[in-house]
């Protein structure tokens, strides 16, 4: 058995996201469709006699205790027993709190990294379990799709065969958007415009691009554009590099624009500069 684990937390993008209604738990309900990214930060996990300890590169996420993939990996060792410790060192790439799911991915991570250590004592569908207990977005990592479709409050998955390779940007305007804030906005204009309309979903749909992009886009769009101008115009500029599909994903405020070719992400690229913040190349993984 091994004493060294690394493992790629890939970052995701939603391509895309309905909010559902406030149930009575205080939680909405979602439709979502997770797509994978090439961009990942990076887990190593180390057996030692006990503890846990976590160093964090390339990027300020606060103490330690509160971060998810301690958190994560304090959940396994208490299912299986606490025969070990960890120390744990986490490389950051993926922009943090931009809807790219960076903690969620780095959670996922530390689970699987910490069961493996522990010879899988804990079966998948109990690590799925301890995922949902620390995040929406925790389940699909763990599950290693390429795409799912996500329901409930994203703890629901079906795996989807991946999409075509596609060259992609994404835009970090460097706004954080707390999902709590973003979620309350959604009430607001609803409670304003009445119950959203009812929508339905064709699988089929769901394996190419240009379909994907007649869907609709992302819940969180109106309401975010409103508060953050900025991201607004991000998403415009973006808009304006005629890409095949342009969403926000998440909560924000990272925008994501899949291209027919590297040609034109390129010309894209070109167009956009630096002036609506980080551009980032990436594919879907």
């Amino acid at each position: 058995m091994s004493d060294r684990v690394e493992l790629p937390c890939h970052a995701k993008v939603n391509l895309l996201l309905r909010v559902l209604a406030r149930e009575a738990d205080g939680y909405h309900g979602l439709e979502t469709v997770f797509c994978r990214l090439d961009l990942a930060d990076t887990l190593v996990v180390e057996r030692v006699a006990d503890g846990i300890s976590l160093v964090v590169e390339g990027a300020d996420v606060g103490p330690e205790r509160d971060n998810l993939a301690w958190r994560a990996a304090e959940a396994v060792l208490s299912a299986t027993g606490r025969r070990f410790g960890v120390r744990m060192h986490l490389t950051k790439r993926i922009p943090a709190g931009a809807g790219l799911g960076g903690g969620s991915s780095d959670a996922a991570a530390a689970l699987v990294a910490v069961n493996r250590l522990a010879g899988d004592s804990v079966p998948l569908a109990e690590l799925l379990n301890l995922a949902a207990r620390l995040g929406a977005d925790v389940p699909f990592f763990v599950m290693d799709a390429p795409v799912a479709l996500g329901w409930g409050h994203g703890e629901r998955l079906l795996r989807l065969p991946p999409l075509p390779p596609r060259p992609m940007l994404l835009v970090a305007p460097g706004i954080h958007v707390p999902t709590p804030e973003a979620y309350g906005w959604i009430d607001a204009m609803r409670d304003q415009a009445g119950r959203r309309g009812s929508v339905a979903l064709h699988l089929d749909a769901l394996g190419n691009w240009s379909d994907l992009a007649r869907m609709g886009g992302n819940d969180f769009e109106s309401v975010v554009f409103g508060q953050h101008p900025p991201v607004r115009a991000a998403f415009e500029a973006l808009a304006q590099t005629r890409p095949l599909l342009c969403r926000m994903t998440g909560s924000g405020s990272a925008l994501v624009a899949v291209y027919r070719s590297e040609a034109d992400r390129a010309d894209a690229t070109a167009m956009l500069g630096t002036r609506h913040g980080t551009v980032l190349e990436v594919r879907n993984a």
